[in-house]
Formats: C-alpha cells, structure tokens, sequence
C-alpha cells in the first residue's frame, strides 16, 4: 500500500506542475497581458507603468519562476479588482461552493443509486425505462437550461423555493439538483450495468432462494458489490461538482467560487481568475489522490496492478 501511495502521490505531484504551467501560460498565450487587464481606454504610458508595477517586462522564464515561488509560499499574487490578496478571496468563497456540491452529490447518491439497482434487478420493466430516460435526460439536458426552467416553474409560479442567493436553507434546494442531474445519471447507468452483472451470480441467486426480502437482498448483498465500482466515480464526479458550477451559480447568482469566477472574467482580474484555477484544481487533485487510495483500500487488486 506504501509503494501505491507513493506512486499516486507522484502522478498527483507531476499534475499539480502541469496545471501550474498551464495556469500560468493561460494568461501570457492570449496576447499582451497588460491588454488582457487593462481598460481599452488607457494609454501606452499607463500599460507601460501597469507592465512595470506586475513584472510582465521581464523574461517569461523569470516571471514563471517568481510566480511559481510565491505559490509554493501561499501568495498566488493581488485581485486587480479587490486590490487585496486573491488567496483569501476565493477561500471564503469555499464554503459556499462545497455546500453546493456537497448537496448536489447526495442528491445524486440518494436517487441515482437506489434506482439503479431497482432498474438492474427489473430490466426492461417501467421503472428501467424510467431510470434509463432519467439517466439520458441528466446526461443530455443543458444545467444552465434547466436552471432556469426551475426558477421560472418552482421559484416564480409555485414559490416554494428561493431562486436567488443562499439566504435560506432552502435556497440551496433548486441549484445543487440541477447541478446533480448529470452525475445522477451517472451514477444511475453504472449502478443499473453493475446490477445486471451481479443479479445472476450464485450468492445472489442463493439468497433469493433462501426467501430473504428484496430490499435485504439489495442492502446486504448486492450494494456492497456495486459500491466498489462507485467509490472511484463518486470521487471523481464530486470534483467535476466543485469546477464545474460556475453556470449554477451564476444563474442562481449562489455566492460561490463558479460565480465570483465569472465576476472576475468579466472585471478582467486575470490574477483572480487565475488563483481559482488553480486552487480549484489543486482541491480536485487531492479529491482524485485520496479517492485512489480509499478505492485501493476497498479492492487490494487495484494496488497490485491486476
């Protein structure tokens, strides 16, 4: 288990570098950064004293290295829009956005998981073509779509939910379940193929002829089994979650990561953007590491490469 930990840890490290160069190479390969920062009214003076103030007149290898120092340090450099550092400013978004992705993940859990297996053990019944249309629908319907569909439906016309902010505990109601539709869909797919797979085998069979209920069946004998196909794409789709919600939030104007993002982009405070990128990838990266291991501790042939 050292041995793999190791490993999983170097790839993980190597990644981490990666997206550190293409963070950084994200801003330079757009053109002249001081352009990309400042308004279209400023003057060559002005760009020439903003290039001077940021240190985009040195070589590129240099600014990399300095850049890539400070990170190490904990300083991922100002907000040009706050002028303050960017590191805190996207750490008290976090809150925000993992309660979001958090309640979005259950909700894909809760629903994905459970008719799954009841499609898998009835398949082609009603409630397979129901689950198969539910997966089809999360995987293909547009978020930001039917975001706004739900707001229109449940936030304007019914009122029952909140459409806007993170006010209420129920604000977060309407904005995690459509962030979860696609990975419930997911979840569901794997969930019902690894159901089919096992419903034949013989301790399954044994236990059906023993009389025991069906739920019992499902919990005890069945679950277990699937569970270990799900723990890697749980792990994985979570950190999908937590990068992919800007569109969420900006429609529900949730004040997390994916919206304050998008405020960036459009106050043109690249070294804002450019810190989210980062510690968000970084934040997935270790979701990714720590899923790896936990899926090698559930199934030892993970580790040993069978």
């Amino acid at each position: 288990m050292l041995k793999y930990t190791v490993r999983k840890a170097g790839q993980s490290l190597l990644l981490a570098l990666g997206v550190l160069i293409l963070a950084f190479a994200m801003v330079r390969m757009t053109g002249d950064p001081a352009s990309l920062m400042m308004s279209r009214n400023a003057s060559a003076e002005e760009r020439e004293a903003f290039r001077e103030a940021m240190g985009f007149n040195r070589p590129v290898l240099i600014q990399f290295v300095d850049w890539i120092t400070d990170v190490f340090r904990g300083d991922f450099g100002d907000s040009l829009h706050f002028r303050e550092p960017a590191l805190p400013l996207v750490i008290q978004r976090l809150p925000a956005t993992l309660r979001l992705a958090a309640t979005g993940l259950a909700f894909a859990i809760l629903m994905g998981v459970p008719l799954g297996l009841i499609a898998g053990f009835r398949a082609n019944s009603l409630i397979d073509l129901f689950g198969r249309l539910i997966a089809l629908l999360g995987q293909s319907i547009p978020n930001f779509w039917l975001g706004l569909i739900l707001i229109l439906v449940f936030g304007q016309q019914l009122g029952w939910f909140p459409v806007f902010g993170a006010d209420k505990p129920e604000s977060v109601v309407l904005p995690a379940f459509v962030l979860s539709l696609p990975v419930m869909g997911e979840l569901l797919r794997l969930t019902r193929s690894a159901a089919l797979e096992v419903r034949n085998e013989d301790f399954v069979r044994t236990a059906f002829s023993k009389g025991l209920h069906r739920h019992t069946i499902y919990i005890k004998h069945v679950l277990p089994n699937v569970a270990i196909s799900l723990v890697s794409v749980i792990g994985v789709e979570f950190g999908y979650m937590l990068g992919g919600s800007i569109y969420i939030e900006t429609v529900f104007a949730w004040p997390g990561m994916g919206q304050l993002v998008g405020q960036a982009l459009g106050w043109r405070d690249f070294p804002l953007v450019q810190t989210i990128v980062v510690f968000t990838s970084l934040v997935v990266l270790g979701l990714n590491l720590l899923t790896d291991l936990i899926y090698a501790l559930v199934d030892p042939r993970i580790r040993h490469g069978k």
